[in-house]
């Protein structure tokens, strides 16, 4: 194993952690900026919600994820690059 792949094990871990919470919260404040400051998103089984809405906060959700987690990992690669000379992956 080479590395720039074992720097980035623990790194990689406590990125995940990091860019769940962040997710979390950047998606908290879209879903408020689209209009709906009082409410949580919805589950998928609250019967006061619409399909539309439920579906809308899925993807919403969804796609916050994959990018703050895509951008998150690409950052912490970029370091162990930059760190080691090699690439982690």
């Amino acid at each position: 194993m080479n590395t720039a792949k074992v720097a980035y094990k623990p790194l990689g871990m406590a990125l995940g952690a990091v860019s769940g919470v962040l997710a979390g919260a950047v998606f908290k404040q879209l879903w408020k900026k689209i209009g709906h400051d009082e409410d949580d998103a919805p589950d998928a089984t609250d019967p006061d919600r619409t399909w539309r809405e439920v579906l809308l906060a899925a993807t919403l959700q969804g796609a916050v994820f994959a990018a703050v987690k895509a951008g998150v990992d690409r950052a912490g690669a970029t370091t162990v690059h930059r760190l080691t000379g090699a690439w982690p992956g």
